[in-house]
């Protein structure tokens, strides 16, 4: 599956970047951790995969009518996985994500467009950064997860620019 972030529509992501493409197609799933900004994106990723997305700070009520909730807690081939966009200040992290989604073997986050792969306090937090809205980041990225029988087999940070 993908995850993405903080695409930062109309203004950074126009239409889906080519580099983007090449990974969605194929895709079982996408994780869209917040900052769409436009629902538009939603409609192009949901043509490649089904879109699970939280709200982002950026995002309105468009969004949240396209189907974001603030956080969202599911099932991911057996997995227990959390969304949301902003996790707080990098310290204490895992703490944090540990004690707001207490059965999440998974929480994948946005918002500060660094791409970030930690596990600590017995979960792993995961954040793709942004393909479009690389920040102070050497590359544009997405994340791709690989889960298999409830466990988490391999997540790659993956530059896109």
């Amino acid at each position: 599956m993908v995850a993405i972030s903080d695409t930062h529509a109309p203004r950074r992501w126009r239409e889906c970047p080519p580099t983007v493409a090449e990974h969605l197609r194929g895709a079982d799933l996408i994780l869209h951790a917040g900052d769409v900004c436009v629902p538009s994106v939603l409609d192009e990723l949901a043509a490649y995969a089904p879109v699970k997305v939280v709200l982002g700070n950026n995002d309105g009520p468009e969004v949240a009518a396209w189907g974001a909730p603030e956080t969202l807690e599911f099932d991911l081939d057996g997995l227990p996985t959390a969304m949301i966009h902003d996790s707080g200040p990098a310290a204490r992290r895992t703490t944090r994500m540990r004690r707001r989604f207490p059965e999440a073997a998974l929480v994948v986050f946005g918002h500060s467009h660094i791409p970030l792969d930690e596990t600590g306090d017995g979960v792993r937090i995961f954040n793709p950064g942004s393909p479009t809205d690389r920040r102070r980041q050497p590359h544009g990225t997405i994340g791709l997860l690989h889960v298999e029988d409830g466990r988490l087999i391999e997540a790659e940070i993956v530059p896109v620019t």
